[in-house]
């Protein structure tokens, strides 16, 4: 296939470069760049606010958003015919009887129409089209939320990554439905050369007042909730209990996070993430449930050199199994309990040369299927979802064909644990899109085989009086006790058992 890529020269940056050399790999691909210049694109006063967010905010200067000169898309000569297919960034190619697919952000084309999208705080609906009609969408997201060059970013390499998915055949052109309408007004501006000096200048005394907040408190400080559901889960209330929740004590020292309980031989223990904040990383850590609550506090069960977090455990064959997530490691591993709960075994690593987040398994249509967000050429950490699936959960894993199965920064990450429930299979999963695990929302899935995955989000929780805090995150259940988690923040000085008060660097969640 003959492909033609359509971009500014006058504001080539890494990403196209990164895009045309993946292009390039693409089986049955030649590749020709259209570099001609155009008008528009992201003024020079935003790229001062990118160059001042570099400094305060340590970024690294080789990102996606690099500006690189023109030379470097040499190898890639202009088209010297017809192509079969035009991927236009830039909104300037008429079809013309010609196979065009445009790319925009909330219907406006361009990377300025991405940047005022992320200065404005929305979350940018990004869409490939031809003639009107769909190719492939997504909805962007960002761990970063309030640095619009990490945003940007972030972004960028997503977009990447569905135009390559596309080619690929494995575009999805429908996002799952939300239960809140998506705002229909027009894409904003980009703000002007002195609204944007505003913008930097707020940015460093953002960055002032953070670093003076990290020095009095721990932030973020997660929690962890429970209760009795009395026969009546989030599930069926689809709203927070009456009730409300009751909170698993910590020292202060530590946050626990990421809840997964499990009924073993009568026995409710629960799992958690347990994140020291003088060391800056994370182990896990288990604590037996009694009809009064705790029967006392979390003890570790699994340490290693890296961070660890949202404990997948599930009973098999007799025997407890865990996969934790190990994205440091860039690998997702299976371990066996031999001596239940405080005592496991590396049996298999199930994938490995990937960033994968949250791997959460079900047994569903005959085979084992896997869910993670995967962080593939940069972008974020919680908007690509990839699925797997075996014949056993030990594996061998097989990609999915259409990988990534979604981009979508409201529902793609994993919560928790999927149920059953009257024939449907529910999935709990994170609304990131206000900031990372900022909400919970519940989705039914409506297919899960080789063909594809979808889903419908019926139901999305947020914090607020039924949950204070500023998260909500994870939904698991068990022996009739039920768990959820969110973040908060923790002076420094009640941290009364704490050793070494020195502050520390922040982990995973933020």
């Amino acid at each position: 296939m003959r492909l033609t890529l359509r971009l500014n020269g006058d504001r080539v940056r890494a990403f196209h470069v990164a895009l045309a050399e993946r292009l390039s790999r693409l089986p049955g691909v030649e590749l020709a760049v259209d570099a001609r210049p155009a008008p528009g694109g992201v003024p020079r006063s935003a790229e001062a606010l990118f160059q001042l967010e570099t400094l305060i905010h340590r970024l690294p200067a080789n990102g996606t958003a690099k500006r690189v000169p023109l030379s470097t898309l040499a190898s890639h000569a202009r088209p010297s015919g017809p192509a079969d297919l035009t991927i236009d960034l830039v909104g300037d190619v008429e079809p013309q009887g010609r196979r065009v697919w445009r790319l925009a952000y909330d219907g406006v084309c361009g990377e300025e129409a991405l940047l005022a999208l992320i200065l404005a705080g929305r979350t940018p609906f990004v869409r490939l089209e031809q003639n009107g009609a769909t190719v492939s969408e997504g909805r962007l997201g960002t761990e970063y939320h309030g640095i619009a060059l990490a945003s940007f970013q972030d972004m960028l390499a997503r977009t990447a990554g569905l135009i390559i998915a596309a080619v690929n055949g494995a575009a999805r052109s429908s996002l799952p439905v939300l239960p809140e309408p998506l705002s229909e007004a027009p894409a904003p501006a980009l703000p002007s050369a002195t609204k944007l000096g505003v913008r930097a200048a707020k940015a460093t005394a953002r960055r002032i007042v953070q670093q003076i907040y990290h020095l009095c408190y721990n932030a973020p400080h997660w929690r962890v909730g429970w209760r009795k559901t009395g026969g009546r889960d989030l599930y069926e209330l689809r709203a927070h209990p009456q009730s409300g929740w009751r909170d698993l004590a910590d020292d202060g020292s530590r946050f626990y996070a990421d809840p997964f309980p499990v009924l073993y031989r009568g026995q409710v223990t629960l799992f958690v993430e347990d994140y020291i904040h003088r060391t800056g990383k994370a182990i896990l850590s288990a604590v037996a449930f009694g009809p009064s609550g705790p029967m006392g506090t979390p003890k570790p069960v699994l340490e290693l050199p890296y961070h660890l977090s949202y404990p997948f455990v599930f009973e098999r064959d007799g025997e407890m199994w865990m996969v934790p997530e190990s994205s440091a490691n860039r690998t997702v591993d299976l371990y066996r309990a031999t001596a239940f709960p405080g005592s496991w075994v590396k049996e298999a690593t199930l994938l490995s040369d990937i960033v994968a987040s949250d791997a959460t398994l079900i047994e569903h249509g005959g085979r084992w299927w896997m869910f993670a967000t995967v962080r593939d050429g940069g972008g974020a950490f919680s908007d690509q979802l990839h699925l797997w699936s075996g014949p056993d959960f030990r594996g061998p894993w097989t990609p999915h064909p259409k990988n990534p199965l979604l981009i979508d920064i409201a529902s793609a990450r994993p919560a928790g644990h999927m149920v059953s429930r009257n024939g449907q299979l529910l999935r709990p999963v994170q609304d990131c899109r206000r900031s990372y695990g900022a909400a919970l929302g519940i989705a039914r899935v409506t297919q899960l085989d080789e063909s594809g995955f979808e889903q419908v989000v019926e139901t999305i929780l947020n914090p607020g009086a039924g949950w204070a805090g500023r998260k909500l995150h994870t939904l698991n259940e068990a022996g009739g006790l039920e768990f959820i988690d969110g973040s908060a923040m923790a002076p420094r000085w009640k941290r009364t058992q704490i050793q070494d008060p020195m502050p520390t660097a922040g982990g995973e969640k933020t």
